[in-house]
């Protein structure tokens, strides 16, 4: 999310997706850390990034609390590209898709995300967010036509909805719910396979790094969100300390850092086996939110929970292949 997240369309996690390249991968040095480690790190990172964003709204609106986590974000890349002495990418066309993509993966979820919060809490924000492959499958079905479907993932397209039913308590008549809160997260998660879809349409084999075109695509969510913010808001007449380092935090870590953590592990380990983070993050994002907001927690929740994560994980299951 915040990122928020799964590998089913494009083979990569985060809010901040880029398609991969074909040329070949150069000689990588040893990691520092184990996988496990970085693995973990990442998952905690995503994981509390729902509970930063309710942190951030509760001092700033939440257009600012997008715009800041993005700038956060946007600077922690422009260091690793300054290290790396990676330039962004050139052409007028690449940046018009890149720009698309920016919308769709980074400055609408997280706006959507961060008015969500406003009404309900994030535990169940961080449970929509795992409804994203859910959403991948259905889409990619339609839009993309080698993406063959099976028995086994349509009855996890189906499993993982009845999960959402079961979360959000449908046989209740959704009792207790701030029904335009929860519309704006589960629109969050549909955002990030449109623009997953896009991605691998219209930016696949540009020849850039990751790096480069993540902080290309960083760079103009945060210039759209820069263009937004003066409109819908105004500019802060105090700062609150703790809202604001949630916003840092957020961006620096949630938006910045883990994208690098994630692209290592990616590289490292492969996308089926770091793809797994994504049945983290609900868990973490509901105990944070339990054990330190406070929030309130109804069987309802971890029950659904559980039957969205299988329905999700059954989603992403392939073909063998020869």
């Amino acid at each position: 999310m915040c990122y928020e997240v799964a590998f089913g369309i494009v083979e990569t996690m985060s809010t901040v997706t880029a398609p991969r390249t074909q040329s070949p991968a150069p000689a990588r040095p040893r990691a520092r850390l184990d996988w496990r480690l970085r693995f973990g790190a990442l998952s905690l990172i995503w994981g509390f990034s729902f509970l930063l964003i309710k942190l951030g709204t509760e001092g700033y609106a939440p257009f600012q609390v997008t715009l800041g986590r993005l700038v956060f974000g946007t600077a922690v890349l422009a260091a690793a590209m300054a290290v790396k002495r990676e330039r962004l990418p050139r052409g007028a066309r690449l940046w018009g898709r890149m720009a698309v993509a920016a919308f769709f993966l980074n400055a609408l979820p997280f706006s959507l995300f961060a008015y969500s919060e406003l009404t309900i809490p994030s535990t169940l924000a961080g449970i929509c967010n795992a409804t994203s492959p859910l959403w991948g499958m259905a889409l990619s079905l339609v839009a993309l036509s080698e993406d063959r479907p099976t028995r086994v993932r349509v009855a996890g397209l189906g499993l993982g909805f009845l999960g959402v039913l079961t979360v959000l308590g449908a046989w209740q008549g959704f009792h207790g719910l701030d029904a335009t809160g929860t519309a704006m997260a589960l629109l969050a998660s549909l955002s990030y396979p449109v623009g997953w879809i896009y991605v691998r349409r219209t930016l696949a084999g540009t020849g850039n790094s990751h790096l480069s075109m993540t902080g290309a695509q960083l760079l103009l969510a945060a210039l759209q969100l820069a263009v937004v913010t003066p409109l819908f808001t105004s500019f802060p007449t105090r700062f609150p300390l703790v809202p604001l380092l949630a916003i840092a935090a957020l961006g620096a870590l949630g938006t910045g850092v883990a994208v690098l953590i994630q692209y290592g592990l990616v590289a490292e380990v492969g996308p089926t086996t770091a793809q797994m983070v994504t049945y983290f993050i609900p868990v973490i994002a509901t105990g944070a939110g339990v054990a330190i907001l406070g929030e309130s927690l109804r069987w309802t929740t971890p029950v659904g929970a559980v039957v969205v994560l299988a329905g999700a994980a059954l989603t992403q299951v392939r073909r063998k292949s020869a």
